[in-house]
């Protein structure tokens, strides 16, 4: 097959290439690359990319640098910063891999392969004729929460070829091959954009403006924030309150109120519904007749543990998740992505709206 196959510079992409190599496929690979907010170089690019061509060099490869800054800019990071205005939790990892890393890049250059294959931590199964998007063998490196937005046909074009193997054995290929970034670290930024510092971003978007934080079972003024789009649902670092832990349980978006529980222990820091709305599914409803209420496994955060609970269907597009467990910080605008019982296959997302939903 001709396979196009977007790179990072790091180990798993890296890995992700000898790979499909080794199976005697043709290969082209490509680069994205997307410019910060300021007229600042990235460094941090600029060494991916240099890793990325000796790659390409190595394995005698075609490789393309693709600039998709505009598109970028202008969808993720505009989606982002409006939900964070909104007093919401965005996802820019979920939202930049469906609309810019399968989305743009695809109908302008993975459409003229066969594949598209990533380094993502992830599988694909085909049943009944249809292809669904599975976990990977990795707990702990599972991405299917960041792809949980994508399209059928988005995912029916993908291929994942390390999603079948332990991180610790991606980096022993790469140790046995010499790769020269065998050692590398895994990146930790927000999508593209690297070692950017959150909280930069935001304020220079959206500026300071001082609050109050307030611990709600008293209503005691414990300090100040610097705006609550700083401060997100479940949140404990950053608070920069003693006497702690202290969680941010509920925000006033109006009055620019932060307030915050205290203790590991504290109620207000859990709940055990989500009210989700703008429900996806990626290969198809897998209840279409009857929705009543169904077990499934479900994450509200990226984390290596599901959580079990019952779905049930209020309307169009409209769900409410049952936990059977308590689950911590729970925050409107984030995905709840839904998984089969049996933690194999990735169903679908929405959005977790924090209605209070008495069935």
């Amino acid at each position: 097959m001709k396979i196009a196959v977007l790179i990072s510079g790091g180990v798993d992409s890296a890995v992700a290439v000898h790979r499909l190599l080794e199976q005697g496929h043709e290969l082209h690979l490509f680069y994205i690359r997307i410019g910060l907010d300021t007229d600042e170089g990235d460094c941090s690019a600029e060494e991916d990319i240099e890793m990325c061509r000796y790659i390409a060099s190595r394995y005698h490869l075609p490789f393309e640098v693709v600039s998709l800054h505009e598109e970028y800019w202008e969808n993720v990071m505009e989606y982002a910063l409006r939900t964070v205005k909104e007093g919401l939790t965005p996802n820019p990892d979920i939202m930049c891999n469906k609309m810019i890393k399968f989305g743009y890049f695809e109908r302008r250059w993975g459409h003229e392969f066969d594949k598209t294959a990533t380094g993502h931590y992830a599988t694909t199964h085909e049943i009944d004729g249809l292809c669904y998007l599975g976990t990977a063998v990795d707990p702990v490196k599972d991405q299917t929460d960041f792809l949980a937005q994508i399209s059928y046909d988005q995912l029916s074009h993908l291929i994942f070829p390390i999603g079948d193997l332990p991180k610790a054995r991606v980096r022993e290929i790469a140790m046995a091959t010499q790769m020269p970034n065998a050692y590398r670290r895994d990146s930790q930024g927000i999508c593209f954009l690297g070692k950017i510092n959150y909280n930069d971003f935001i304020r220079r978007h959206l500026g300071e403006r001082s609050g109050a934080i307030v611990e709600i079972e008293t209503g005691r003024k414990l300090g100040t924030h610097r705006g609550y789009w700083f401060h997100t649902i479940g949140q404990r670092k950053g608070l920069g309150l003693s006497g702690g832990p202290w969680y941010v349980v509920k925000k006033n978006v109006h009055d620019n109120v932060i307030y915050v529980s205290n203790g590991y222990d504290t109620a207000r820091q859990y709940g055990r519904t989500l009210h989700l709305d703008e429900m996806h599914w990626i290969t198809r409803d897998p209840w279409p007749d009857d929705c009543n209420r169904v077990e499934i496994t479900f994450k509200n955060r990226h984390t290596p543990e599901f959580t079990t609970g019952h779905l049930t269907r209020l309307g169009a597009g409209e769900y409410v998740i049952e936990s059977l467990t308590d689950v911590q910080g729970i925050a409107p605008g984030q995905f709840a992505v839904v998984y089969d019982r049996e933690r194999r296959l990735c169903l679908g997302s929405g959005v977790i709206t924090g209605r209070d939903i008495t069935l």
